[in-house]
């Protein structure tokens, strides 16, 4: 399948103008049942119906972060939607990537990814993250092996002082079988990160009504989980956002980003970058979670150098630009 997947990026990558055909790259995004996905293929589709694009864009789902660090580095994707955290990560060479990829390189932020953490209500105790900690070996769904949720749920977990191994009994289950999961009994807990409104949450919440509980986070909880990457800042999910939910709940969120390999021609990353801000009123109709995009935010969170083709946008209108992200292009 790899085998497939690599000469079809080379097919894909191998079209130029002088054949008449758009270059396509290939967006790597995360599951089907989380919010990179439907985002992913909207701008897809935007690109493809700008007739004035000169490339093509076809968006894949993957396990998520992690996985497309790898699909990046190997040049199955050029550009890829990720966690702030993952884009640190992986261009210094730190937490679960252990070599620096210098290749990356940022295009914009995109929406928060906000913090999911679910029981079911009969166990919830104080209402706050520190809940799973007092779950007595039950089992919940972490996320996907090698996901963004799964490896930034147990980061959370251990800057919460809870041991997983310890205290809980963990599943790796997408969003979709997390949802099923906790309406059939088989798991109490869910760690879902991502733009809100989820349809595995909502789904979820429909299901269960006042059986499932979101849980907040206070102020000692939000310092402890940024004591080394101060990323995080608190969420207000706003009441009705899901089904049965009645009230505000305060979560956290850190950042989303678009990254993409520093061989991307210039021009082509500053039209993608261009387009998806000239048409932001069309990707806020397609999901909700666009709805916190901003253009005066869209280096909130930006933690890697800026493209090329960014760079320039950005200049042209007159952005401010932090000095970090700008250092390496000059």
């Amino acid at each position: 399948m790899k085998i497939i997947v690599v000469l079809l990026s080379l097919i894909f990558i191998g079209c130029d103008e002088s054949t008449g055909v758009r270059q396509t790259y290939v967006l790597t995004t995360g599951t089907t049942s989380a919010t990179y996905y439907p985002v992913g293929v909207a701008l897809a589709t935007l690109v493809s119906a700008n007739e004035e694009s000169e490339f093509a864009l076809t968006a894949i789902s993957s396990a998520g972060s992690l996985e497309n660090v790898k699909l990046l580095r190997d040049n199955q994707a050029q550009f890829a939607t990720m966690l702030s955290i993952f884009a640190t990560w992986a261009y210094e060479g730190e937490g679960p990537i252990l070599r620096p990829q210098k290749h990356m390189r940022s295009v914009t932020a995109l929406w928060p990814n906000v913090e999911h953490l679910l029981l079911r209500s009969d166990f919830v105790t104080e209402g706050t993250f520190s809940d799973f900690g007092r779950l007595n070996g039950r089992r919940v769904s972490i996320g996907m092996r090698n996901s963004g949720a799964e490896i930034t749920g147990f980061y959370i977990l251990d800057k919460l002082g809870i041991d997983h191994e310890e205290d809980l009994s963990v599943a790796y289950l997408g969003y979709g079988p997390s949802a099923d999961a906790l309406q059939d009994g088989n798991i109490f807990g869910l760690n879902a990160p991502g733009g809100p409104p989820m349809a595995a949450i909502t789904r979820a919440h429909a299901l269960l009504g006042n059986q499932l509980t979101i849980l907040s986070i206070n102020q000692e909880e939000l310092n402890s989980i940024n004591s080394e990457y101060p990323i995080w800042d608190f969420y207000d999910l706003p009441a009705g956002t899901y089904p049965t939910q009645n009230e505000s709940v305060r979560t956290a969120a850190s950042a989303n980003v678009l990254v993409a390999r520093d061989d991307v021609p210039e021009e082509t990353v500053y039209d993608l970058t261009k387009l998806i801000w000239e048409n932001l009123a069309v990707l806020r109709e397609i999901h909700g979670a666009t709805q916190s995009m901003s253009f005066e935010r869209a280096l909130q969170g930006v933690t890697i150098p800026l493209h090329a083709g960014a760079l320039r946008f950005y200049k042209e209108q007159g952005l401010d630009i932090p000095d970090a992200l700008s250092s390496e292009l000059l």
